[in-house]
């Protein structure tokens, strides 16, 4: 397969991470209507209702219902994908019992947001650290005072506009593609990591950054209580 290829198999996720910033601006800082759109408008589902064991790619998670996005992802048994949302710190569902409003939407930037789907076969995360990023990086990575290292991409690749972003120490336990704030629009984080069969996709403010060990334990935790049992 040429590296074109791979780079844009690769580069999927990327469209989906900036469309993710580009509603994020609009709900977080200008666009009120926008957020309550996003708000699940379906029956109310209490946050500590019992969690559906949902199977997919082969992988069963545990999964809180009022956590699920889509109201029609909201069942036990085995589906192609599934969109999650959590408050942030506490890493609770929200509570679906009280209604958003144009007037008073939920607050997106204290919100974590998670995409479980098959695998479709691509390089894990960490494998493309090895032997895809660098063929786009624009220089070697810099580590700055807060521990974390950053490599900008080239203009014109697959990821531009991204920054890879990393714990030197732990690449395989916290590594982001991240976007920087573009006027109104806020920068946004991805993370990706493999659970067996299938592919986890993290989203969440790079403001949050600043207290980076906290994310990425955070998402440890997060992670761990929708596959209890390992895995």
């Amino acid at each position: 397969m040429s590296d074109f290829a791979i780079g844009r198999r690769q580069a999927r996720p990327v469209h989906r991470m900036l469309v993710l910033a580009a509603i994020g601006a609009g709900v977080i800082l200008t666009a009120a209507p926008v957020a309550y759109m996003l708000w699940p408008q379906a029956v109310p589902v209490a946050p500590d209702a019992p969690s559906l064991p949902i199977q997919i790619g082969g992988v069963t998670f545990n999964v809180p219902p009022a956590a699920i996005r889509v109201p029609v992802q909201r069942r036990p048994g085995t589906q192609g994908r599934i969109d999650l949302m959590f408050l942030w710190p506490s890493l609770t569902p929200p509570d679906l019992t009280t209604k958003a409003t144009p007037a008073a939407p939920p607050n997106l930037s204290e919100r974590i947001f998670v995409t479980i789907a098959a695998s479709d076969g691509s390089l894990p995360p960490v494998e493309r650290l090895k032997t895809i990023y660098p063929r786009y990086a624009a220089g070697a990575a810099v580590t700055g005072s807060d521990g974390l290292s950053v490599t900008n991409f080239k203009a014109g690749s697959p990821y531009h506009g991204e920054e890879l972003i990393a714990d030197p120490s732990a690449p395989e336990r916290f590594l982001l593609r991240c976007t920087r704030r573009t006027g109104a629009a806020p920068g946004m984080c991805l993370h990706e990591r493999r659970i067996m069969t299938a592919d986890v996709t993290v989203r969440f403010p790079r403001d949050w950054l600043t207290d980076w060990r906290a994310v990425a334990d955070g998402i440890d935790k997060l992670l761990g209580s929708l596959r209890p049992h390992g895995g």
